[in-house]
């Protein structure tokens, strides 16, 4: 049976055209070097080389096998460069933080399609409001963070955007309107509001007060959506939540566009505390080319 160092051999052999000087080379004896090119040719059936006293030529078939032995060792010797060059990404553990509503949706098929192609790393998941995610990324308890609007200096691998829209019961006044035209923050401010932060800092009142407006009655504030979309439909008051948290349930609100489109945006980003492990490098890789993925599947929440 041939293998990898028989291969080598061959090609040590015709370019050292000595069987001695490329046995001496591998640290084999000549014998050995002799008997393994002889067992070689008997497999191939061919002769590859004419040995003579002080010299050993190639024949014009073993000049043909040697041109695919050296196209066979370089490639081999590619793949063990390849395994060298990545070694440790293959192993690791990955801390990474978002904020809720991204760990159900878009990110558990992505991470799962690196589980498959990377086994041997682990992805820690940590779920905390966008401040929380930030302090993480500043003290290095994390090593990779979805953040909200992320500004360009952080280089940061953008995963989609988010648009904001107002959700009313489904009995109120504004409820009246068709379902294709949009409500500005003005027809809301004054209107009973239920907040819903989602654990974030970008939220209804905060988009109002963007906007220079101000909420005039705030009924009740609470983080979780399902418990507002629940408010809303008991006819508590109206809110502003991003599209992708929307119940599939929608019989007891209506859901508006807002006027002008307010949208939230985020990306993955890595800890600014020191430098990304190997594994941390080769998520960020996969999140990378899965991008055009992340960005359908992106837009197929938003208009489902």
């Amino acid at each position: 049976m041939m293998n990898l160092m028989h291969w080598k051999l061959l090609v040590a052999v015709a370019d050292a055209g000595n069987v001695s000087r490329a046995a001496e080379a591998f640290g084999i004896t000549q014998s050995g070097a002799s008997q393994a090119i002889s067992q070689m040719e008997a497999t191939l059936g061919v002769q590859v080389f004419v040995r003579e006293r002080k010299h050993t030529s190639v024949t014009a078939l073993g000049e043909q096998v040697l041109v695919r032995a050296r196209r066979m060792v370089a490639e081999l010797e590619s793949i063990q460069n390849l395994v060298d060059a990545s070694r440790g990404c293959h192993l690791g553990r990955i801390r990474l933080a978002t904020f809720p509503s991204l760990f159900a949706s878009l990110l558990p098929p992505l991470l799962q399609r690196f589980k498959r192609l990377h086994p041997g790393i682990e992805v820690i998941c940590l779920e905390g409001t966008d401040e929380e995610v930030e302090s993480w990324l500043a003290t290095g308890d994390i090593d990779l963070g979805v953040v909200m609007n992320p500004v360009a200096h952080r280089s940061p691998l953008m995963l989609g955007h988010d648009r904001w829209v107002a959700v009313v019961p489904r009995e109120h006044t504004l409820a009246r309107r068709g379902s294709l035209s949009p409500v500005t923050l003005a027809q809301l401010v004054d209107e009973p509001f239920v907040v819903a932060t989602g654990g974030c800092y970008l939220h209804g009142q905060s988009l109002v007060q963007q906007a220079g407006l101000q909420l005039s009655n705030v009924r009740l504030t609470v983080r979780d959506w399902h418990t507002a979309f629940a408010l809303v439909g008991e006819g508590m008051g109206v809110s502003i939540v991003p599209a992708s948290t929307l119940p599939k349930d929608l019989r007891s609100v209506r859901v508006y566009d807002l006027h002008p489109p307010i949208y939230r945006r985020f990306g993955l980003v890595g800890s600014v505390a020191g430098q990304l492990s190997p594994a941390a490098q080769a998520l960020l890789r996969h999140v990378r080319k899965s991008v055009p993925d992340i960005s359908a599947a992106n837009d197929r929440l938003l208009e489902s």
